[in-house]
């Protein structure tokens, strides 16, 4: 799990705001599968709405320059991001995302999951999102505009919402590195290459880890 701080700075998150208050919402299970459909009750943006579409290009547009995502991710591919909404006690039971995701052309592999916190965590009660890992379960409930990345495999529920209104956005990457393990050491690669350049490091040791970085990325990532 990572969390990604200031996906949406206040600028964006407002004009995101702008659009679901004047969208439509439509039951959530309209997306789910069979397994999921029992346990999923909150509403949700129909993917073909043209405000979803111009609230996610916004998303989406965020994710292209966020650096931290980009590090992490290595998206080949990412899913229009879809909008949910919970109140009034909506929750979503335990669920483990599906492999294949479906495109508007086509079709994508999940290998992470994200969560886009969109609701001020002091505007509503419960609504966290339960990760099971490590450890066991890890409670996330993050500011607006901050982001959680977690395995599409991990198990995972949103506790009831049981004061106010919880919006989100979640959507799925498929990474050009499979490998949850080979991901992780890329990302701590890269993270220490950034280190050594702040750090005004020798060329020639920023050099040699970068080639090192792109070339377990070229023997690792899938076209």
């Amino acid at each position: 799990m990572l969390h990604i701080p200031g996906v949406l700075d206040a600028a964006a998150l407002a004009q995101v705001h702008g659009l679901l208050g004047r969208a439509g919402w439509i039951d959530g299970r309209a997306t789910a599968g069979h397994l999921s459909a029992t346990v999923k009750d909150n509403r949700q943006l129909d993917e073909d709405d043209p405000i979803a579409l111009q609230a996610g290009a916004v998303v989406m547009d965020a994710l292209a320059r966020h650096p931290l995502f980009a590090a992490s991710a290595l998206a080949t591919c990412i899913s229009a991001p879809l909008f949910n909404r919970y109140e009034g006690g909506a929750t979503y039971g335990d669920h483990i995302d599906g492999a294949i995701r479906p495109l508007t052309k086509g079709r994508m592999r999940a290998d992470l999951s994200a969560t886009l916190f969109l609701s001020d965590p002091a505007s509503y009660d419960g609504g966290e999102l339960l990760i099971a890992g490590p450890g066991g379960e890890h409670a996330v409930k993050l500011p607006a505009g901050d982001m959680i990345l977690y395995a599409s495999g991990a198990r995972h529920r949103v506790t009831p919402v049981t004061q106010g209104r919880r919006d989100a956005a979640v959507l799925w990457i498929q990474s050009l590195v499979r490998s949850a393990q080979q991901r992780d050491m890329l990302f701590e690669l890269d993270g220490t290459i950034q280190n050594l350049r702040a750090a005004n490091a020798p060329d020639a040791d920023v050099l040699a880890l970068t080639g090192l970085y792109h070339n377990l990325l070229r023997l690792w990532s899938e076209p």
